[in-house]
């Protein structure tokens, strides 16, 4: 199965590209501290230092003499930890709840649909500016409200699957052994709905990281915590005089949210057996 997995996956090299471009910014990421020498606020030049005037500092500098190659190294640490952080949190929730919904229907269907309805009501953004506003900019808060705006797809999307699954005669074969409804759920039910889920957690990473981002351009990111959209929210006001400042971060956010969603057509097609036999 895993080879059948590989092969499907393989076949989209949209996907083998998307994925190429992970595995980079996950490696720099992991190495930030080793490829560059610099801490991203650290003040260790002019200001507005173009790109390749220094040696050492390959993409030049921002407003306060900042390395920006510094700042894109562990930038990308903290935004893709932020997107993975709060896409699990979010496909927690979302998951418990749709389970919950989609496995015993009737008035807790209903009642926690109509929870999920309330959240769905409040456009998302809005909803996240608001939450970080109040808690302050902080990673954590920052986490959380994209958590609390992202999962409610997640909870439709499972139901769905439930409420299909659970007249499944796997399902039934469990209830006569009988089976508790937690075992049922977590152990006959949900595997067998993971692969929706794990392709939408991919998408909702490129969501979550651009959640984040426009939020740090309206000056509600971490200030303590260098990301690529903190990186172009502080650009804002010298882009005419110092264009790379911006660009360089915003090409990275662009890159890796364009990767996660080719990664997430490509976990699409391998995870789905009907297109096992399609050509591409």
């Amino acid at each position: 199965m895993k080879s059948t997995f590989v092969r499907r996956f393989s076949r989209n090299k949209g996907a083998v590209a998307g994925l190429a471009v992970l595995a980079l910014v996950a490696l720099v990421a992991l190495l930030a501290p080793l490829l560059v020498s610099h801490d991203p606020f650290a003040m260790v030049q002019q200001p507005f230092l173009q790109p390749f005037a220094e040696p050492g500092m390959p993409l030049g500098s921002d407003s306060i003499g900042r390395d920006v190659a510094a700042g894109m190294a562990y930038g990308a640490r903290v935004s893709m930890i932020i997107g993975l952080v709060a896409t699990a949190m979010a496909l927690l929730l979302g998951i418990t709840v749709g389970a919950l919904a989609g496995y015993h229907g009737g008035w807790i269907d209903s009642a926690l649909m109509r929870f999920t309805e309330l959240f769905q009501a409040i456009p998302g953004f809005a909803f996240a500016v608001v939450l970080v506003a109040i808690f302050q900019p902080t990673v954590y808060s920052i986490v959380a409200a994209i958590a609390l705006v992202s999962w409610p797809p997640v909870a439709r999307l499972v139901r769905s699957e439930f409420l299909s699954l659970r007249k499944r005669d796997f399902v039934q074969a469990a209830l006569l052994a009988g089976q508790s409804s937690g075992k049922i759920i977590f152990r006959q039910i949900l595997p067998n709905a993971v692969s929706p889920i794990v392709v939408m957690g991919s998408l909702m990473v490129a969501s979550s990281i651009l959640l984040e981002s426009a939020l740090s351009v309206l000056g509600l990111g971490d200030p303590n915590m260098m990301s690529w959209g903190y990186m172009v929210g502080a650009a804002r006001s010298a882009l005419h005089q110092a264009w790379w400042v911006a660009v360089f971060p915003g090409l990275a956010i662009m890159a890796t949210v364009l990767a996660l969603n080719l990664v997430g057509e490509g976990l699409n097609d391998g995870l789905n057996a009907r297109l096992d036999g399609r050509t591409r």
